[in-house]
């Protein structure tokens, strides 16, 4: 359009159009009221915002599209011009001159073109010195046309340079104005909006990839490279990524084994399922099939393999078999020709070789030839020494392996170009007239595109998808048959393909290519060792091993003596000290031709976190750490954070197996907001950043949840209908501080009650009410109740809720609930007020308690010790300018909202403006 139409003010439009059409910031539009695609339009529209968006660009594509427009309106001045003097229809006139000389050239060709210029020329010079009007007229005529070919050159010239500049002024200009004029009209915090998208990446948890390298994976990197090998221990809270960690190491190393440790586990167990993953690891490593122990017969499994081979050779076959004896059939008469002629000469040249080798083994036999018979001696002997060596084989291999490529290359290059030496062939090709050879050429292209097409595959971006290979599979079948059809039909190329030394030369070919790729084959070579040990040792673990011996023996009929002597053999399981030495031998093996490579070898425990409690783990690892230590192999274990602080603890006055077990530890701590940003930018390119910094905070930045409450985000938007931050995080965070006081409800409903105690469980069910079915018209009564357990709760303050007569487990149950409660408040009156910009920039100002990275901090703290989390908590709300105690008060009126969906306006009651 900008090539057809270049004109500056419908060049701008257009680009402003495509701006709003941009993804980024369409999705952005009708979000907020006043932020409209017909607002932006106008306001980009105006004097100022032409001027700020033509600024932003580049000053070359603009000169040369001025220039051009002003050279197309010089030029179309000219024409005009000249038009305008003349009496004549200058196009009329100049078709007048044009036609006639045209036929004159297409029927007496140039010479008779000539003779009329010329014959033109006299004319016009005859009209020009009688000053004739005529001749006026003419140039005139001719002169308006040169100048409206020159304009229509200048307004090709014109369409590229306003094409050009339309491209520079979306890019550089009107796009990133669009892109802050859209900005400024959704007021404060534009990126408190939340804009569905694509949540791929956070509904599948351990999809590949998605990892982002972090600090706990750099520190695993640099301790494996400072060490030959060992054993690491990660350890961490849960959901903080250690199995992610472990696979992303094992996938990594150049040999892993992932191996994980549920709670039924036994050390005899795991270290049998162990020894079965790294065998079947090592034989699929090397290219071989693991066996497979099925309860099939014999005879079944044999069935089944004959049926197998047999499908396998009759496909072969029904494509070997045809293929053959159509090349034997086409070349038969060419090699019965070959024989006839050469068949002589190869025989005499055999007799007379023969014969010569025959007079020489005579007279070695004879002693008539020492140096042959001692060189006969040292030959006998090199090879009887040779047996246990492969030089021979691997000699005539390496010969083959060089020498088949090249020769067949040769062999097929000769073959094909041995064409263009033939003289009769030469002459032939000189007859071939231009139009064959054009046909030819063309047909031969169409053929060429058609295989690249089916070749390439690709999709055709259509509803459908379709493939190119559907589309061009069959035109390419059908052009070469044309073309074949085409050359064989045609006189002048026919004697061609039908030269008698053809086939011979196709046979050539043919053979050469298959010599070429013969080159690179090399026969399979011989199970290893190592390969066939971890064949014995899964047939050792996996099956039971019975072996029967029986002996009769019969007399004659009349006295029959039968014995019958039966033997039965079965192999014992291995018990756990044989296993442990049989895996060692088996994996130091693996290990040390690895180490030869110089590959590495992992080996990955995982899960052993869930073995209950920690001295259930550290009996586990005591049992299994027989099998750590092997040289060349890097065990990483994940452990729980009580096991790792035992490590840690190391030469004080405390000793447990991790001294003799683990060579070093990582501590794989919570993600950082900076990590959490990456993490979810990463999976999810919509989610902004005060999104992020609320799933940050309610995970505490564990991996598990934070992608947990990404996903929980989407979700309470779609609850909510609303894309403000501000109605979102109040859904997320009543959603989950319901969630939670449930389980605390649950818990304490375990404990002893009495009259004067029970008073808790009804704070709990009346903050749960207003919790389960939040609305706009309770939300007075839910933040009320909320403060009063928040604040109230504990155990220094007084309130509604005893705590003098409550037990220890139900005491600490409800100041952990209520702590929680105040963590959920504190983050309620942070995301769910305005201007959340201006407050958090407020916030920063106060010191590192208004970091917003303090919010999950204190949700991590919350998970050790409500008591040592409420202060923490106290902090932040101050950097914040929250209140330090309840802000609603009795005394406040509780209306209703105007429209609710759950609690509808009563009938003859007058209808107040809401508080929520």
């Amino acid at each position: 359009m900008d090539f057809l139409e270049p004109d500056k003010t419908l060049i701008y439009q257009r680009c402003v159009l495509a701006s709003l059409g941009d993804p980024e910031t369409a999705r952005l539009l009708d979000k907020r009221q006043g932020a409209t695609r017909d607002a932006v339009r106008e306001r980009m529209y105006t004097s100022t915002y032409v001027a700020v968006a033509t600024s932003r660009c580049g000053v070359e594509a603009q000169t040369e599209f001025n220039k051009a427009l002003a050279d197309s309106a010089d030029l179309k001045n000219k024409h005009r011009a000249a038009a305008s003097e003349t009496e004549w229809n200058w196009w009329a006139a100049c078709l007048l001159v044009l036609f006639p000389s045209i036929v004159m050239l297409a029927i007496g060709g140039l010479l008779a073109l000539a003779v009329a210029a010329a014959v033109a020329a006299g004319v016009l010079f005859t009209l020009f010195w009688r000053g004739s009007a005529a001749w006026f007229n003419l140039r005139q005529s001719l002169v308006a046309a040169f100048w409206g070919a020159a304009w229509l050159a200048q307004r090709v010239e014109l369409g590229v340079c306003a094409a050009q500049w339309g491209e520079v002024l979306e890019e550089q200009g009107t796009r990133p104005v669009v892109a802050q004029v859209v900005r400024q009209m959704l007021g404060d915090d534009p990126d408190s909006l939340f804009i569905p998208g694509n949540y791929e990446g956070l509904r599948a948890l351990r999809a590949p990839g998605y990892f982002v390298d972090n600090e706990a994976l750099q520190q695993l990197q640099r301790k494996v490279a400072h060490i030959e090998y060992g054993t690491i221990a990660i350890c961490g809270p849960r959901g903080t990524g250690k199995s992610t960690l472990l696979e992303r190491c094992v996938d990594a190393a150049d040999f892993g084994v992932l191996a994980q440790v549920p709670a039924t586990y036994t050390p005899h167990d795991f270290l049998l399922s162990l020894s079965v993953r790294l065998c079947a690891r090592y034989i699929r490593a090397e290219g071989y099939e693991v066996p497979e122990f099925t309860r099939l017969s014999n005879v079944r499994r044999m069935l089944r393999r004959v049926m197998s081979r047999v499908w396998r050779v009759g496909r072969w076959g029904a494509f070997a078999l045809p293929s053959t004896a159509l090349v034997v059939w086409g070349l038969s008469a060419s090699a019965r020709s070959l024989y006839s002629q050469d068949a002589d000469s190869i025989a005499d040249f055999t007799r007379t070789h023969v014969t010569l080798l025959r007079d020489h083994s005579v007279q070695t036999w004879q002693g008539h030839a020492a140096i042959a018979s001692v060189l006969a001696v040292l030959a006998g002997l090199a090879w009887w020494r040779s047996r246990h060596s492969s030089w021979l084989p691997s000699l005539l291999g390496g010969i083959w392996a060089i020498a088949s490529t090249p020769v067949g290359m040769v062999l097929a290059f000769g073959s094909i170009g041995s064409i263009v030496l033939d003289k009769q062939v030469q002459q032939q090709v000189r007859h071939i007239q231009l139009e064959t050879m054009i046909s030819a050429g063309l047909l031969m292209v169409v053929w060429v595109y058609c295989l690249r097409f089916r070749d390439s595959g690709r999709m055709l971006h259509s509803r459908w998808r379709i493939a190119l290979e559907t589309i061009f599979g069959p035109l390419a079948f059908v052009s070469g048959i044309i073309l074949l059809v085409y050359l064989v039909r045609n006189p002048q190329t026919y004697p061609i393909l039908a030269d008698s030394e053809n086939p011979l030369r196709l046979a050539g070919a043919i053979g050469g290519v298959l010599l070429a790729r013969a080159g690179g084959w090399h026969p399979r070579p011989k199970e290893s060792e190592l390969v066939t040990r971890c064949r014995n040792h899964l047939f050792r673990l996996q099956t039971i091993q019975t072996s029967s011996n029986a002996l009769s023996t019969n007399t004659s009929q009349l006295l029959s003596l039968v014995t019958s002597h039966t033997t039965s053999v079965s192999t014992v399981p291995p018990n756990f000290p044989e296993l442990v030495e049989e895996f060692r031998d088996l994996l130091g093996r693996i290990a040390k031709k690895k180490a030869a490579q110089n590959r590495a070898v992992v080996i990955a425990i995982d899960e052993l976190d869930r073995l209950g409690s920690a001295a259930q783990a550290l009996a586990f690892l005591s049992e299994i750490k027989a099998i750590l230590g092997v040289p060349h192999v890097y065990f990483l274990i994940s452990v729980a954070e009580d096991v790792g602080a035992s490590f840690v603890r190391r030469g004080l006055p405390h000793r447990d197996v991790t001294d003799s077990s683990l060579d070093d530890i990582i501590h794989v701590q919570p993600s950082t907001l900076k990590d959490s940003r990456a993490i979810l930018n990463k999976r999810c390119d919509t989610l902004t950043d005060p999104y992020v910094v609320l799933a940050h905070s309610l995970s505490g930045g564990v991996l598990r949840d934070l992608l947990r409450y990404g996903l929980q985000i989407r979700e309470m938007q779609e609850k909510a209908q609303s894309f403000e931050l501000t109605d979102i995080s109040r859904h997320v965070i009543l959603d989950e501080l319901s969630e939670t006081l449930a389980g605390f409800r649950t818990l304490l409903s375990k404990q002893q009650w009495t009259r004067d105690t029970s008073g808790v469980l009804g704070a709990f069910r009346t903050l749960g009410g207003y919790l389960r079915e939040p609305c706009p018209c309770t939300f007075f009564d839910l933040q009320l109740a909320l403060e009063q357990f928040a604040f109230y709760a504990a155990g220094d303050r007084p309130g509604p809720i005893a705590h003098h007569e409550l037990g220890d487990d139900a005491r600490q149950l409800i100041d952990e609930a209520s702590a929680y409660a105040y963590f959920s408040l504190t983050l309620l009156d942070i995301f769910s007020a305005q201007g959340l910009e201006r407050r958090t920039q407020r916030a920063a100002e106060q010191g590192p308690d208004g970091d917003p990275e303090r919010l999950a901090e204190a949700r991590q703290e919350l998970g050790i010790s409500p008591y040592s989390a409420r202060p923490l908590i106290d902090s932040i709300r101050k950097a914040w300018s929250l209140p330090l105690g309840p802000s609603a008060s009795n005394h406040r009126p509780r209306s209703r909202a105007v429209s609710c969906p759950l609690h509808p306006q009563p009938i003859g009651r007058p209808r107040t403006p809401g508080h929520g």
